[in-house]
């Protein structure tokens, strides 16, 4: 059954037909313009064909899969084209064992065996199932939906990927039998061999991305752009199995483009950064928005010199000089995220003490946080891993034991001293005590950046990169500790571990919010009276946050799992709505921190700390990397306390008496 969107509601709109088609890896090769304000380049989007196609066409129509594996080879006559290599890129001039050298590879983490509002918007999800239902194609081309607005698409093309130097290993199944069908088939087929290599060729898979990325387009594509959407068809492809694999889409963004915001820093000196817009990087690249929307990134972006470029990148990029004044930084990932997850800042940051690896190894040997109390704990580090293959941390044994990852701060230049009083001495003891709650940390790394004034928020997390408001440093070292602690916490819950459906901010905020006493507890080394003490406050502060936020808000807006039974639930095309997304109150309520909070502080109290803190280490071996719903903790939860079923603590209880319903459980 087909979404129908209500243009009078504030849902956000998530457009993509991932059903049918599934980005896999994007490569963006990006301009930053200060005079302008504007971001222009390309990005390359890797595909492959989605779960509904392939379920449909194994029932009867041509199967996508036979399509993809089937062999062929190039013809004889045909010259292969070496193309040129843009200086700008990343493996421009080294073998793909030399990938990660574009930016300091932390040690124990990054090698081989390592990680990790109009009418419209109904008729866009409506039509896109005519051109995508595969049941009823009729002579109708396909038709590929990405999420998308406040953009200027230019341009957009098929990659030639056959056409990129030793590229033939990826079509040695081709050569076995036969003789090639279609060049299209061929293309497609490498691109299917080269997102689905194994975890342990990721640098090769990387150097190939982005050689694939600049070969020569070889056919422009029929687009039209919408308010929420950008719809690509090529004439005469009818299937999701015959559409091109490898696109590239030549655009630039807009001055008032509600992804980034263009400003100057507390120092005078202009910056543009992500500030997690409700409408996430929509515009500021086409993209696939559903969280199921699981792919990697590699990204190149050139600015002026005197300004740093900081990404949710896993490496610490350095910059490369490209001609005189102009600079190029290029980051990726290993661990495949939902596009919203991806972060860009670029302004004059200052380092604030740079710490090395071999400076925080020495934090780790002198730290007195121990492991996870429990040796079993890490008995499920030997577990294969549930979620999608990749260079997985809980998997390599370096970073298992890893208290503190590397870690560097960035401020503008009047903040510094701010920073160097407060942030830095606080940063390894909040990363110590988080391993010692929760055990691995999921990313290799740590940027900590001061961000402008305007920041709407007191902290944002993203992969290796966490956003703090410059209100922190004002309030000492307990408030900067608390939001440093929550934000860490999100490296785990929110990120690592994803809700499925963005309706659960709880399952993100609630989880960062209880955790942030737990971590920031064992950062000050408190003694049990002072830790209930200060939590006992703490609960009391929030409760009465809380009681007047319910007290002055809309019932629904109090409702953690406002979607009830329907959530997680897509549309036949993996069109979906965000509930409540765009409503303008939202982003000031604190309901899903604070109730999600009492929700878990209840739970923690009826089961026990300890059982109930083993229980969530176990939960995080078992769904990192994975996307879940509320019932996924809570029926893990319950199954491990067994106990707890006799005193009548259910997972319908719980939706009853504090997801499905508005207000404050009695």
């Amino acid at each position: 059954m087909e979404t129908q969107l209500d243009p009078m509601k504030d849902d956000l709109p998530l457009m993509a037909n991932t059903s049918y088609m599934l980005v896999k890896h994007y490569v963006l090769d990006l301009d930053v313009d200060f005079k302008s304000k504007v971001i222009e380049g390309s990005i390359v989007l890797f595909f492959e064909t989605g779960s509904q196609y392939r379920k449909t066409s194994s029932a009867g129509k041509e199967c996508c899969q036979s399509q993809l594996e089937e062999t062929c080879k190039m013809r004889a006559s045909e010259p292969h084209h070496i193309p040129m290599i843009n200086a700008s890129t990343c493996s421009s001039k080294m073998e793909y064992n030399d990938f990660a050298v574009s930016g300091k590879e932390e040690e124990a983490t990054s090698d081989e065996n390592s990680n990790h509002s109009n009418n419209e918007q109904a008729s866009e999800i409506s039509s896109s199932k005519d051109c995508c239902d595969v049941e009823n194609h009729g002579n109708k081309d396909f038709l590929l939906v990405l999420d998308c607005c406040d953009l200027s698409v230019l341009k957009v093309e098929e990659v030639d990927v056959a056409a990129v130097s030793g590229i033939e290993k990826f079509t040695r199944f081709a050569k076995l039998t036969g003789v090639l069908k279609e060049l299209k088939n061929l293309r497609n087929q490498i691109v299917h061999e080269l997102v689905t290599l194994p975890a342990d060729r990721w640098k090769e898979q990387l150097y190939y991305f982005s050689h694939c990325s600049q070969a020569p387009g070889c056919g422009e594509l029929l687009f039209s752009t919408g308010t929420w959407s950008l719809e690509i068809r090529k004439s005469g492809i009818q299937t999701p199995a015959d559409f091109p694999h490898a696109i590239r889409i030549w655009y630039k963004t807009k001055p008032e483009g509600r992804s980034v915001t263009w400003t100057t820093d507390q120092s005078g000196r202009p910056c543009v950064y992500t500030m997690g817009s409700p409408i996430n990087n929509r515009a500021l690249f086409p993209c696939q928005e559903p969280p199921i929307a699981l792919s990697t990134w590699q990204a190149s972006v050139r600015t002026a010199a005197g300004f740093i470029v900081l990404m949710s990148g896993e490496n610490s990029a350095e910059p490369v000089q490209l001609r005189e004044g102009i600079l190029s930084w290029c980051y990726y990932v290993s661990m495949p995220m939902p596009a919203s997850t991806f972060t860009i800042a670029v302004g004059c940051w200052q380092p604030v003490k740079q710490q090395s690896f071999k400076q925080t190894a020495a934090i780790e040997t002198n730290t007195e946080f121990s492991l996870p109390s429990s040796q079993t704990d890490f008995r499920w580090h030997e577990e294969i891993c549930g979620h999608v293959e990749y260079p997985c941390r809980f998997q390599n044994p370096a970073a298992r034991l890893q208290a503190v990852i590397p870690y560097r701060v960035f401020a503008p230049w009047c903040l510094v001293e701010s920073c160097e009083e407060y942030l830095l001495q606080l940063i390894p003891q909040c990363l110590s005590a988080a391993y010692a709650t929760l055990g691995t940390h999921p990313f290799s790394r740590l940027d900590v950046l001061i961000v402008p004034s305007n920041f709407s928020s007191l902290g944002m997390a993203s992969p290796h990169i966490i956003f703090l408001s410059q209100s922190v440093l004002s309030g000492g070292s307990h408030l900067c500790g608390t939001r440093l602690c929550h934000e860490i916490a999100h490296a785990w819950f929110g990120l690592a571990i994803g809700a499925r459906d963005w309706t659960e901010e709880w399952i993100s905020e609630g989880f960062a919010t209880f955790l942030e006493d737990i971590f920031w507890a064992r950062a000050q080394q408190l003694s049990q009276d002072e830790i209930k003490g200060q939590q006992e406050l703490k609960a009391l502060l929030r409760w009465r946050r809380l009681r007047d936020e319910v007290q002055n808000s809309e019932e629904e807006l109090q409702v953690l799992r406002p979607k009830k039974e329907s959530t997680g639930e897509l549309s036949e095309s993996g069109a979906s709505v965000v509930k409540y997304g765009l409503k303008a109150e939202k982003i000031f309520m604190q309901v899903h921190y604070l109730k999600g909070y009492f929700l878990l502080r209840s739970l923690a109290r009826t089961i026990g700390e300890v059982s109930y803190l083993a229980s969530l280490r176990k939960f995080v071996i078992k769904f990192h990397g994975q996307l879940v719903l509320s019932q996924d903790f809570l029926s893990m939860l319950l199954e491990d306390i067994p106990k707890q079923k006799g005193s009548g603590l259910t997972v319908e209880n719980i939706f009853q008496n504090w997801l499905d319903t508005s207000g404050i459980p009695k």
